[in-house]
């Protein structure tokens, strides 16, 4: 029996997240009364039907906030008592959230007269804080596009379901803000930087002229050395502590060169060891890659 619980900002892309779950052969409800759940669950994931082996529920901030605040207590209790269950949160810049709405020229379930969209995202945002607070796998789709998430959703909660720890390697654009959905970060801004090279401006780290230029350079051999060596030894760490999921971010300036050649390459060498590795690339390409 396994049980998710899927939650985030409103189009964020829950419905997107709560169709994969579907694919992949969930039985799933979407915005349930939180104070409802207890009652759900005794009937369907403890209930020996085959159909209910594997369920997912979607929970959002329509429910009042007391009901909101009582859905961590009730997940570590349900964890007490043996049951396979995870939060996955989805999130979004605000920046982001408008400009979704505004194409889609819908309403926010918690826009009022007197409330404006910015102050109901923000208002989401603080309800919601406390399912956050307690995530397994956060998943920031701000700029991952639909198709992206539905990949990540199956690569991810797919290799988890067979009870492998799933690790995700993210490259980033410093100037774009950090991710909200990495365990790791680490800052690669002081390596060598190609985009001074006017040869290789236009390329990426995935690039052979790239990564010939980065591996002339000892400081980059020397930063993939450190960062192999810090994750060799808390990753089995993270696997001890029956972590659901593991997000290593690497960032420079601009997301292209730097940290997509050390994502990449990490990614290469941690799938020599563990059996479910992905690498995604904020800037140079949102689908994350085996």
């Amino acid at each position: 029996m396994r049980l998710v619980i899927v939650s985030g900002l409103s189009g964020s892309g829950k419905s997107v997240a709560l169709h994969m779950l579907e694919d992949l052969g969930y039985y799933c409800v979407d915005n349930i009364p939180a104070g409802l759940l207890p009652m759900f669950i005794a009937h369907t994931v403890r209930s020996n039907e085959p159909s209910y082996q594997l369920t997912a529920i979607g929970v959002d901030a329509r429910n009042r906030p007391a009901e909101i605040a009582s859905v961590p207590q009730l997940l570590s209790e349900l964890k007490r008592s043996g049951l396979d269950c995870e939060v996955i949160f989805l999130r979004a810049e605000e920046e982001s959230l408008l400009k979704r709405y505004s194409e889609t020229r819908r309403r926010h379930p918690l826009s009022k007269d007197n409330l404006g969209l910015a102050e109901a995202i923000r208002l989401e945002r603080q309800l919601l804080e406390p399912i956050a607070n307690v995530a397994d796998l956060v998943i920031d789709t701000t700029r991952t596009s639909v198709h992206g998430l539905r990949e990540l959703m199956r690569q991810r909660v797919g290799a988890r379901q067979s009870g492998r720890l799933p690790i995700l390697f993210e490259s980033f654009a410093y100037r774009h803000g950090l991710p909200g959905d990495a365990d790791f970060v680490f800052d690669v801004r002081s390596l060598p930087n190609p985009h001074w090279e006017p040869a290789l401006q236009h390329l990426t780290g995935r690039d052979a002229a790239v990564i010939e230029f980065l591996e002339r350079h000892a400081q980059v051999a020397r930063m993939f050395d450190d960062i192999s060596r810090f994750l060799d030894h808390w990753i089995p760490e993270f696997e001890g502590s029956n972590r659901s999921y593991l997000t290593v971010a690497v960032g420079c300036t601009g997301g292209q060169h730097r940290s997509v050649y050390l994502v990449e390459r990490l990614a290469a060498h941690f799938s020599r060891k563990y059996p479910s590795v992905l690498a995604k690339h904020q800037v140079v390409g949102s689908a994350p890659r085996p």
